[in-house]
């Protein structure tokens, strides 16, 4: 895929604490800052979907080749995402998001498995740095997702949220990688999981922007 296109500006809550903006072929120092010597979590540079299959080939990719994929496919402007700055810079959360087409393992996932065309958008993981959780930055991060998504010409974005074991039950940050419903729910999405399945689908669609007017 080509450079992503950003948002307008950064995005800044209201506390003025922090500020979100789209990745951009610069930030690997950001993301190595952020994510640590595990790669944010036992060796994924946010490579976990981006591999056709698990098993034997995750178990050889995890750590440095990992490492590598990632920092090969930021730097060339390839990766999409959101980065989530403190007050004084310091990265403090990262959103993954771009084409489903870019998560091949998705497909590999039965219960996840949709009908998608070209133009279908996925979020798939979530990383907030430790102290800063339950702070509203996924939120925010969330926000400039949709925004990096619709920029970029997708038609719509699907999620897929862990599901909680029971009604109202807290989920551990540490399972809720790839976001919880609620968090969705509250930027629009809506839960279009077929029956029977074991993981859930959420999906937003994006209204095409009407076209500015010409002089005839």
């Amino acid at each position: 895929m080509g450079k992503p296109k950003p948002s307008s500006r950064s995005r800044t809550t209201p506390k003025e604490t922090l500020t979100v903006r789209p990745l951009t072929k610069d930030d690997w120092p950001q993301i190595l800052s952020l994510f640590g010597e595990k790669g944010a979590c036992g060796g994924c540079w946010c490579m976990w979907w981006r591999l056709p299959r698990g098993g034997k080939l995750w178990e050889e990719s995890k750590g440095a080749k990992n490492k590598r994929a990632f920092k090969r496919l930021v730097t060339t402007g390839k990766a999409c995402g959101c980065l989530a700055f403190a007050a004084d810079g310091e990265p403090v959360g990262w959103c993954c998001v771009g084409p489903r087409a870019d998560f091949p393992r998705l497909e590999r996932v039965k219960a996840l498995q949709t009908d998608w065309t070209e133009h279908t958008w996925s979020v798939v993981c979530f990383y907030i740095r430790a102290g800063w959780r339950h702070k509203g930055v996924a939120t925010a991060l969330l926000k400039e997702a949709v925004n990096v998504a619709r920029n970029n010409g997708a038609k719509e974005l699907e999620a897929y949220p862990v599901r909680p074991k029971r009604k109202g039950a807290e989920i551990p940050g540490a399972f809720a990688w790839t976001g919880i419903p609620q968090l969705f729910e509250k930027q629009g999405f809506r839960n279009v999981t077929p029956p029977g399945r074991s993981r859930d689908i959420y999906r937003r669609g994006f209204r095409q922007r009407p076209r500015a007017a010409t002089a005839s």
